[in-house]
């Protein structure tokens, strides 16, 4: 059987075949899965995705009238596909339910200590040999306070390293993870945490209770020398608030590797193009921002596990059986 693969990285395609090798043939497009691009797909009964792709209800469709019945997304996150459609449709959709929270939560760190030693800055400056240290003063982060939104495998690896720089430790999640709590957590309301932290991180999943958690309310409420990091979803955060609240000069830094809007430009060249974002340009252009292409979870061992998963995922459904990687059909 011939497996088709959308949203393929030049990086991960021979990690792909090579999974594949043996079992099936895999074709790797770098386009990704959307509705100009769905047809493609017809005649495939199996495909997988990118995170970024579009498995909205027109593509859905699309899908299944080209015959496809498995659809292996190679990502944790699924709030880009309609499972109440994919359902009526009969198509049986899976997902990564687990990899390296290690990958997510060292980028992350990555993301707040660059923002904080002013690392972009520097960097550029000594490229052109100009060695002041002006505009670069950053802050130790041993004995200031990290407040973790989502204090799961990723949030926990986060806290981790936090709490081998030696900081307070503040989380907010539905339900307490005790191995932070063994690490000196309190839980507390968001709105406590957005108040103290001066580090904030998300690392919750992006659902309907958890859209634009950081809204213009929770934006004011933070300190303003605050470090904010998103590596998680970019709907987490109200953009458009939080550029309101830069253009006032506020927080110490921003890290972000995911943004609301970022479908059809991350993963992609358009370099060349330009970009019709009034958002993402501004957003940019901020000396205390730090945007990446959602690559936090970009790593030789992450992707390996991603891939691997999805491997098993094909063979489980081929074989008839269920995992907890499998959204639909629904128990």
């Amino acid at each position: 059987m011939e497996i088709l693969a959308f949203g393929v990285q030049s990086d991960e395609k021979p990690l792909i075949e090579k999974a594949f090798a043996g079992l099936h043939e895999v074709r790797c497009l770098d386009v990704f899965l959307n509705r100009d691009t769905a047809p493609i797909a017809a005649g495939y009964e199996i495909i997988s995705t990118s995170v970024n792709a579009d498995l909205g209800s027109k593509v859905l469709q699309t899908l299944a009238a080209g015959g496809t019945q498995l659809i292996a997304q190679r990502s944790t996150g699924f709030n880009n596909i309609d499972l109440d459609v994919a359902e009526r449709l009969a198509l049986r959709v899976a997902r990564v339910s687990y990899y390296s929270p290690y990958s997510v939560a060292e980028f992350a760190w990555t993301l707040a200590m660059a923002v904080n030693r002013r690392v972009i800055r520097a960097a550029s400056r000594t490229r052109d040999f100009d060695f002041r240290l002006d505009g670069l003063l950053g802050r130790d982060m041993h004995g200031r306070t990290v407040g973790v939104v989502g204090t799961g495998k990723i949030g926990e690896a986060f806290t981790r390293i936090a709490h081998g720089f030696g900081m307070k430790l503040l989380g907010w999640d539905v339900v307490e993870n005790p191995a932070c709590l063994e690490l000196g957590m309190e839980y507390v309301e968001k709105e406590r945490l957005f108040a103290e932290a001066d580090l904030v991180s998300l690392h919750v999943p992006l659902l309907p209770a958890t859209h634009h958690i950081i809204n213009e309310a929770a934006l004011k409420s933070m300190k303003d020398d605050a470090i904010l990091v998103n590596s998680s979803r970019g709907g987490l955060i109200d953009t458009a608030a939080l550029v309101t609240e830069l253009r006032a000069g506020r927080f110490l830094g921003v890290g972000l590797d995911v943004y609301e809007a970022e479908a059809g430009l991350f993963f992609l060249d358009k370099s060349l193009e330009g970009v019709d974002d009034d958002t993402l340009a501004r957003l940019v252009t901020f000396p205390n921002v730090i945007v990446t292409s959602h690559q936090a979870y970009y790593t030789e061992d992450a992707v390996g596990q991603i891939i691997d998963a999805t491997v098993q995922n094909v063979t489980d459904y081929l074989a008839g059986r269920r995992s907890e990687n499998v959204l639909v059909p629904r128990l």
